[in-house]
């Protein structure tokens, strides 16, 4: 008896590229989830340059380094207001020398994450 073979669609190799740092790809979450708010949907191939992950795998990093105590409530909330404004907070500045601190330890634990999962270089 002879099988009939079917004919499989061709396989695509997306070639993407890795964030250079933990806090380039937060900023990204970041447009990205601004983006989603304000109606839009992420779709594989409309970036300009192709990512190794979706913006919820970098949510989903964060929420295991808070479920696992890495990050605390001040990380988190340093982390969502400098997003917002897409800016790091400015150690040359009085008032943001502690939000600096917690930014910088955020993102080294997000770093560690990220890293393993090929996200960041």
């Amino acid at each position: 008896m002879s099988r009939k073979l079917c004919p499989q669609p061709p396989v695509y190799l997306e070639i993407t590229e890795p964030f250079s740092s933990s806090e380039e790809a937060w900023f990204w979450f970041v447009r990205s989830q601004k983006a989603r708010n304000d109606g839009a949907r992420f779709e594989r191939g409309m970036e300009r340059v192709a990512r190794p992950c979706y913006p919820d795998d970098v949510y989903r990093a964060v929420k295991k380094l808070a479920e696992r105590k890495l990050i605390g409530a001040r990380h988190l909330k340093v982390l969502n207001n400098f997003g917002m404004l897409e800016r790091p907070p400015d150690p040359c500045f009085r008032e943001e020398e502690q939000q600096f601190l917690l930014w910088d330890e955020a993102l080294d634990r997000l770093s560690t994450e990220l890293k393993n999962k090929k996200i960041v270089q």
